[in-house]
């Protein structure tokens, strides 16, 4: 065995960048166990891109099975920290060289406004179980929560996500209506087409199927809305650019998809009525830079049926792990380390908190405009593939270089003797059997496939 060989490193979080830094390290003869949560490793791939992205996300499930086929690369499914292994027990006890944090950006940042998670499913939801729900809605096998999708919902956002919520709300209420009218109406011609595409279609005007349409609230100006970000040290013309890009992603969208906007409205309070979150006490904004102050005299109620809140992901807590407010301590450096063990390191949004495509990754204006135009169907004339494989190749690169900087750390760390790797291969021979998982990746992603999965 090479000295190499002698490390054994834990990555926790199969998706793109547990993925990512499981191949570095892998191809550099460390070995590697990617301790999973879930029975599929696909993360935001598959749980916070809504499905309509199906050959995208079997692209990217691709990527993944090759980089967790990599000899030396050990999965381990269903094994959730907190929950099946204990945190410190992982990190301080097993004995891996080292243990990388690859588990993404899951809770759902707070609304902000004090007693308001009391109405979770009383009026308010958020994002990642909505889309969780959305995805996996029409298999048998599913068994969570189950959501109504009123019209006229109101959604708290601005970012390429809540244009994904709005989306949903739109297609599912205007299928709804079409539907009502004898007419069947699927989500792929929707979000390839248009809603008035598709209506027209059928020789129907949008307008008289009398669906009103959610609202998208946002805090900033519409110029401000992060769909698309500037390179690094923008020049004004580049800043300016930026803020066009923006406005034309949501001109587009509304016209595609028919949903109501206001920008400058932050959140000030909650309309209760009988138990049940019924709207939102806004007021008008004065932006100036970043900053969104409240005008005053400009309170009011904003009522709707159903308010999704998506501003936004963190890191869920790990039992037993050190957080820093909503995230854990961990430096943002090249080499993001752990505070709390000086063998623990982050990689991907774990460390940013961001929860979807990163954009900010593609520092070209003209590739940073088509990128965030493919992900949402907006291309002019609506046609077009739906390929984000411009903002996962900016993650997979970040992914990459963290991951790079934690393997050089890890060659200066003493070597593992025969007898502590047979231990860890041992503890993961228990994880293993607890699951049912008898070493062969891709038979297990066979064997837990839904045969219904969209």
């Amino acid at each position: 065995m090479s000295a190499n060989n002698r490390h054994f490193v834990a990555v926790i979080g199969g998706a793109t960048a547990g993925s990512v830094a499981a191949e570095v390290l892998a191809d550099h003869g460390i070995r590697v166990a990617v301790i999973e949560q879930n029975s599929r490793p696909y993360g935001k791939i598959e749980d916070g891109l809504p499905r309509w992205h199906a050959e995208q996300r079997r692209q990217e499930y691709a990527k993944m099975a090759a980089r967790l086929n990599k000899p030396g690369v050990t999965f381990v499914p269903s094994t959730k920290l907190g929950r099946d292994v204990d945190f410190n027990d992982l990190t301080e006890k097993w004995g891996f060289s080292a243990v990388i944090l690859a588990n993404g950006a899951w809770r759902d940042r707070s609304i902000g406004i004090d007693g308001a998670d009391e109405f979770i499913g009383k009026g308010l939801i958020y994002q990642n179980p909505f889309i969780y729900w959305y995805n996996h809605k029409n298999e048998k096998s599913y068994n969570g929560p189950r959501y109504e999708v009123p019209d006229e919902a109101l959604v708290l956002g601005g970012g390429l996500a809540s244009i994904d919520v709005v989306k949903i709300l739109q297609m599912e209420n205007y299928e709804r209506a079409l539907k009502a009218r004898g007419i069947e109406a699927h989500m792929h011609d929707f979000e390839k087409k248009g809603i008035p595409a598709v209506c027209k279609a059928h020789g129907i005007d949008p307008a008289s199927l009398g669906v009103k349409g959610c609202l998208l609230v946002y805090r900033r100006r519409q110029q401000d809305m992060p769909l698309a970000q500037p390179p690094e040290n923008a020049t004004p013309e580049q800043l300016a650019k930026t803020e066009s890009v923006r406005q034309k992603v949501l001109r587009l969208a509304q016209e595609k998809f028919l949903f109501r906007f206001q920008d400058c409205r932050l959140t000030q309070g909650l309309v209760v009525e009988n138990g049940r979150l019924v709207g939102i006490k806004v007021s008008e904004t004065k932006v100036e830079g970043r900053k969104a102050t409240p005008v005053p005299g400009s309170e009011h109620d904003l009522r709707a049926p159903l308010i999704i809140s998506s501003i936004g992901s963190v890191p869920e807590p790990i039992p037993g792990a050190i957080m820093k407010g909503e995230y854990f301590d961990i430096t943002e450096t090249d080499l993001p380390q752990y505070k709390g063990n000086d063998r623990v390191f982050g990689v991907g949004n774990v460390v940013t908190g961001q929860g979807n495509i990163r954009v900010s990754q593609v520092h070209s204006q003209k590739v940073t405009e088509r990128l965030v135009e493919a992900y949402l169907g907006l291309g002019e004339g609506g046609e077009g593939s739906r390929d984000i494989s411009a903002g996962q190749a900016g993650a997979e690169a970040r992914g990459a270089a963290q991951a790079s900087a934690v393997q050089e750390m890890v060659k200066t760390f003493p070597s593992l003797t025969d007898a502590q790797i047979a231990g860890l291969e041992a503890k993961i021979k228990v994880q293993h059997d607890r699951v049912g998982y008898g070493g062969n990746y891709d038979a297990w992603i066979a064997k837990v496939t839904p045969a219904d999965l969209e």
